[in-house]
């Protein structure tokens, strides 16, 4: 699969831009282990070309994230064709937009998913972003409609692709969804049957297993699969996911010492990044993940949650694998 000239190999396996998780020390984490592709959360167009520096921050990042993508959202086109060009200076090697964001202080400001009501409005914003790119491949992410009464995502995909977009991701839900109900993955299998698409597709939601991601493509004939909540504290499930596709075969869980060590090291990266106060805080919704399936893990869990500063909670860290490996004598 190819974005633009970038080669992301067969079947790449792609990172989801989530917003407060998808910062530079969990994108570093995934791409260790194996994402093909690592995306900011998203950022508001009018904070951009306002130089708010908390979305210039969300811009930072180094060579090891790269293949990298910055996502912005917006609802006028001026800002949108701003904010391409700041993130266009950030030397990115791909510029997102997001149509699909269904939260209400988003949509009411006629950005994210409420493009999917009046796809001219899509036509233009995406248009503006991509003559401000240039040479950078703009590619989209958006849903299959506002609600099951105006699902046109064919339609969609073929006007994208006219316009110059590279890639589209769908997230098989419409907005009304939310992140309710099932995805609705046999959308994605029509619009990759779409007569003169050939744009690659990236099939989302409702992914959380390597056994998933594989019946993702087979079930639909998408060109990639991205994964969102899955991999918060289990950046794992890329390698997986990759070797399931190869081999067939399922690899081991990582162990309670790899999941302990990995969250010290996204927390290290995280403090590094954020500073520590924030990176603390940012730290605290990947732990539940990191520790899950751990036995005995209840109490770490909550003493995590009480210190403010980085050195302690890699004692408790610490500490509790000292705890681990002692049961296992």
């Amino acid at each position: 699969m190819h974005i633009g000239s970038i080669d992301l190999g067969d079947k790449p396996i792609v990172l989801a831009p989530m917003e407060d998780v998808s910062d530079h020390p969990f994108r570093l984490m995934c791409k260790r282990k194996g994402a093909s592709v690592v995306y900011t959360e998203f950022i508001s167009s009018e904070a951009l070309i306002r130089e708010a520096e908390k979305s210039f921050h969300k811009m930072t990042f180094i060579e090891e994230e790269r293949p990298f993508g910055i996502q912005i959202f917006g609802g006028r086109e001026e800002a949108m064709f701003g904010a391409a060009q700041i993130a266009v200076d950030a030397k990115p090697d791909i510029i997102d937009i997001n149509f699909g964001c269904p939260v209400f202080k988003v949509v009411n400001k006629n950005a994210g998913a409420a493009c999917l009501r009046d796809l001219g409005m899509m036509e233009r914003m995406a248009a503006t972003v991509i003559d401000a790119a240039g040479d950078i491949p703009v590619t989209v992410k958006t849903r299959l409609g506002w609600d099951d009464n105006s699902i046109k995502i064919q339609e969609v995909g073929l006007m994208l692709q006219k316009l110059g977009v590279k890639a589209l991701t769908v997230h098989a839900r419409t907005r009304a969804q939310a992140y309710q109900g099932s995805a609705h993955w046999e959308y994605l299998k029509l619009l990759k049957e779409t007569p003169g698409l050939h744009i690659p597709i990236i099939g989302n939601g409702d992914v959380t297993s390597p056994q998933e991601v594989k019946r993702m493509f087979d079930e639909t004939g998408v060109d990639g699969v991205m994964i969102g909540r899955a991999a918060i504290g289990n950046p794992w499930i890329f390698e997986q996911s990759r070797n399931y596709l190869v081999t067939g075969e399922l690899l081991d869980e990582p162990t309670f010492t790899e999941r302990l060590e990995m969250c010290g090291d996204q927390l290290k990266a995280s403090v590094n990044h954020h500073g520590e106060r924030f990176g603390v805080i940012m730290m605290k919704k990947h732990y539940g993940n990191y520790l899950k399936g751990i036995r005995n893990s209840k109490h770490i869990r909550i003493a995590l949650m009480e210190p403010n500063e980085m050195n302690p909670i890699l004692d408790l860290l610490e500490t509790f694998k000292i705890e681990l490996l002692e049961l296992q004598d």
